[in-house]
């Protein structure tokens, strides 16, 4: 999925985490760690930013503090293959002590480029399936992670959605096309026996985003499930506004999306997975090895309704949905 390109390459401190000079916060004689990372956002979306403070953060608790013992260094930007590759590459210069991969691209290019050096990954698709680890239990290579794949998810967002929105009768399934991951999703709740119509809708450009949901908006009783992906999120705006224009009820794997006005979103706490990346980033740049870590799962998971927007499309969220759900926006 082709989005513009931005780029950013330098040592920063995010949000609360106050940025320290190198030449004053540097203590003499203490080594300075290099960690580089490699953001699948824009520098300018707030949900990048939220996950790489969530990250950086939780190195401070760890003893890791920007400018006196580590230096990160941040690329951000979505594009293709060969832009990722040429991202990393400027990431290997001068040789990192670990790289934060965050995306299945950056892991798949990671892996032929950064040979030993240690690569955490935050990505959706099966890392075993796609060969960046010999297995979940003991990855073997210089590669290890966490995946956002939860097998369960694509019929969870068909639940919720008719749960909120019971007159539907079909579910388009919004996912980039060159994630294997997302189109395991989209089976996995075309065979949920819900007694509702599922058409998996693959997209890459906001071409294709458009026709999709402009065809979907023609029909009567029809919702849509976004599942969670670089591509598709970088899009988020523009789905949520096609969604509003055709009186669509949506659900989205990733809670910036309802934040910027869609229904709902039930998905990873995509900033608790930063969170732990950042724990395997402190146990291998205190010595530990990738092989000996095992590749983990998602634990927790987020529900956020949007209320305005339930308004606007005339449902009405029923007690026990908004009972469950870990965040209400009025």
């Amino acid at each position: 999925m082709q989005v513009t390109v931005t780029r950013r390459k330098l040592i920063i401190a995010l949000g609360p985490v106050a940025a320290w000079p190198f030449a004053v916060g540097a203590q003499q004689g203490e080594q300075i760690r290099r960690v580089g990372v490699l953001m699948n956002y824009r520098e300018s979306d707030p949900a990048g930013q939220l996950r790489a403070t969530a990250f950086q953060q939780e190195l401070e608790k760890r003893g890791w503090i920007v400018g006196r013992n580590l230096r990160i260094d941040y690329h951000w930007g979505i594009g293709g293959a060969g832009w990722i590759r040429s991202e990393i590459e400027q990431l290997l210069r001068p040789t990192p002590d670990v790289i934060l991969a965050n995306g299945d691209a950056a892991a798949r290019e990671a892996q032929v480029a950064a040979h030993t050096i240690p690569v955490v990954f935050i990505a959706g698709a099966d890392p075993v399936g796609g060969g960046y680890v010999q297995s979940l239990a003991h990855p073997g290579g210089n590669l290890t992670g966490f995946t956002v794949l939860e097998p369960s998810l694509g019929p969870k967002l068909l639940e919720l959605l008719k749960e909120i929105a019971p007159r539907l009768r079909l579910a388009a399934v919004l996912f980039n096309s060159d994630n294997p991951g997302n189109r395991q999703l989209s089976d996995a709740a075309a065979a949920a026996k819900s007694g509702i119509e599922v058409v998996a809708t693959p997209v890459r450009e906001s071409s294709d985003i458009h026709e999709a949901i402009t065809k979907l908006g023609r029909e009567p009783n029809t919702g849509l499930i976004v599942l969670p992906d670089p591509g598709t999120n970088s899009h988020r705006k523009l789905i949520v506004e096609l969604a509003a224009r055709y009186q669509l009820p949506a659900i989205h794997a990733l809670r910036a999306a309802t934040v910027d006005g869609a229904l709902m979103s039930y998905g990873v706490d995509l900033p608790d997975l930063f969170r732990r990346a950042a724990s395997y980033v402190d146990r291998i740049l205190r010595g530990e090895k990738p092989a000996d870590l095992p590749v983990q799962q998602p634990t927790k998971f987020e529900l956020i309704i949007n209320i305005k927007t339930a308004k606007a499309l005339g449902l009405i969220i029923p007690d026990n949905l908004l009972a469950t759900a870990d965040e209400v926006i009025e």
